[in-house]
């Protein structure tokens, strides 16, 4: 029995499935890596130089590295020694915190996770209420937890906190304590009330003309000077107070360049609804100035986040000073590669996570500015 050819009208016959050297991965690499000749000999080129200088470092750092063992005896590879970070991992963390007291410094750092997680998992609600558990209640938690003193747990003193834990704690303290003050300098660098106008002007270029470095050596040697007998501030308190005045002057800045780029039809347009000034501000400018400086914001807290190493200068030990001062015990000896390596991958860790998450905003938040 003969078959019946299936006819189609003109203009309806279904559409063929692309080749499949244009669609998945090959198609990708056609477009993007060997579309000419030229793009050709570039990616081999490219591919050839990737090779010779990441295959001697893989070769070091993981098939010829010792992983396991108590001393530096165990390295003897001649690859890169990962036992000097093993043995040394509890003190990079923690600092000279008490090992029968690290507990206080887990639960703090679930409490803030799970606290984080209820800001940016979109799916949980009362996100008003969980920023002010984080900015409020989360402060005075980690503030009895760390420090002790109260509630049967011992103090620990703040000489004794140091690693990723003290570095988490300036960063994180920073950022919080910052940005509000940012957004109030930023706000009023552009107030029409001149004396408002004149004192932020001049608390963002002074800070904005003195380094770090000189802001946390006056907060430690000089500002004790100026206090009252009798009265001392902790010197991770000042620390934190030279971070966050430091760090607003640029968030201020980079609140400003957002504030800008609003149209002034929309100040027109909120003006005309009869807004007060700080319901204007909140529920019409701001939303949309910070919303257009995401990467901005973001860059300056990578920044913040890196800058904290500068405290080792003042005696704190942070996780690059908890490193240095390992590297000094005789027995561990020629292994400061390995120290600074860990070092960079965990501050790229935090780092990259953060912008990766600013990227997820910006997805977001996204209403038609990209072009």
């Amino acid at each position: 029995m003969a078959e019946t050819a299936t006819v189609y009208e003109p203009g309806t016959h279904p559409d063929l499935p692309p080749p499949a050297t244009e669609v998945g991965v090959i198609g990708w690499l056609r477009q993007n890596l060997f579309s000419n000749w030229w793009n050709s000999l570039l990616t081999v080129v490219g591919l050839y130089l990737a090779w010779a200088a990441f295959a001697p470092l893989i070769q070091w750092a993981i098939l010829d590295a010792d992983w396991v063992g108590d001393t530096r005896d165990a390295c003897s590879s001649g690859g890169a020694c990962w036992v000097f970070v093993n043995v040394r991992i509890n003190q990079f963390m923690y600092g000279f915190y008490p090992l029968e007291e690290q507990w206080r410094v887990n639960l703090t750092g679930i409490i803030f996770a799970l606290s984080l997680a209820w800001l940016m998992v979109p799916r949980i609600p009362g996100k008003r209420y969980g920023a002010l558990f984080v900015l409020i209640v989360f402060p005075i938690i980690a503030y009895y937890l760390l420090g002790g003193g109260s509630f049967g747990l011992p103090e620990v003193e703040t000489t004794r906190w140091g690693g990723l834990m003290l570095t988490l704690i300036l960063a994180t303290a920073g950022i919080v304590a910052a940005f509000p003050l940012g957004i109030l300098l930023a706000l009023g660098r552009r107030s029409q009330m001149p004396i408002v106008r004149a004192l932020s002007i001049a608390y963002i270029e002074l800070w904005r003309g003195v380094p770090l470095i000189t802001v946390l050596f006056m907060s430690s040697v000089m500002l004790p000077l100026f206090l009252p007998e009798g009265v001392y501030f902790d010197k991770l308190l000042r620390a934190l107070i030279g971070i966050f005045m430091f760090q607003a002057a640029y968030i201020a800045e980079v609140v400003r360049g957002g504030l800008q780029a609003i149209p002034k039809g929309q100040y027109e347009a909120a003006d005309a609804l009869g807004l007060s000034y700080w319901k204007k501000m909140r529920l019409v400018i701001l939303p949309q100035a910070l919303k257009l400086v995401i990467p901005g914001i973001v860059n300056t807290f990578n920044e913040l986040f890196k800058d904290t190493t500068l405290v080792l200068i003042i005696g704190l030990m942070d996780l690059l000073a908890i490193i240095k001062t390992s590297l000094e015990d005789p027995n561990w000896l020629g292994y400061s590669i390995e120290g600074y390596v860990f070092a960079g991958v965990v501050f790229w860790i935090f780092c990259f996570g953060m912008s990766r998450y600013s990227m997820a905003i910006e997805r977001k938040l996204h209403t038609g500015h990209k072009r």
